[in-house]
């Protein structure tokens, strides 16, 4: 590869981290607005001030922090050349993605075991709340689960080495933007009773 080529490649690389990164913030946005919109509403009289969150959100939370360890570890197999580890650390956060989105159903059943439903008469502005950011926040995990699936699709097609690390570098970016959003809305959700 001459000089050209490399800066050109570069650019790319520079230009497509970019892109994400100002997709992160269009997403960080997005869930201010829910959030602070929650804020604002827990000034209404038919605001549930005492609504425990469902035991599997504590459990979903716990599968996500996995999952960015398991998205770091498949990145450090990769540069150190061992790809039998990095296949089944990528497989690892595939599979964990996949249990927190159980998880998450089953807190969404929880919610509603407790007579709580997103809309209808037997809906409240909390729990539709609660909902609403989380149905969000999962729309954003499957383009997650999108991601891992091309980066774990490239991987076995021996896509990434040392020094050309681009798409699971982009991919884990994301992951952890994810992975840090749910953390941020638990903690969220847990506090602002």
């Amino acid at each position: 590869m001459d000089l050209t080529e490399g800066a050109e490649r570069k650019k790319i690389e520079r230009a497509k981290k970019m892109m994400l990164w100002f997709g992160i913030v269009g997403m960080v946005m997005t869930f201010a607005g829910l959030t602070s919109a929650y804020v604002v509403s827990k000034t209404r009289p038919d605001w549930l001030s005492e609504f425990e969150l469902p035991s599997a959100f504590y459990w979903s939370t716990i599968v996500i922090i996995l999952s960015s360890l398991t998205i770091m570890a498949a990145k450090k197999s990769i540069i150190s050349g061992n790809r039998r580890n990095a296949s089944a650390f990528l497989v690892g956060t595939l599979v964990l993605a996949i249990l927190f989105v159980v998880f998450q159903f089953n807190a969404f059943s929880e919610i509603i075991s407790r007579g709580y439903y997103f809309t209808g008469s037997e809906s409240n502005i909390t729990t539709s709340f609660i909902y609403i950011i989380i149905l969000v926040h999962l729309a954003h995990l499957f383009a997650g689960i999108i991601t891992l699936l091309v980066v774990i699709y490239n991987h076995f097609k021996q896509r990434y080495k040392k020094g050309q690390m681009l798409g699971i570098e982009l991919g884990a970016t994301f992951w952890h933007f994810v992975d840090i959003m749910w953390i941020y809305l638990f903690v969220f959700l847990y506090f602002f009773k």
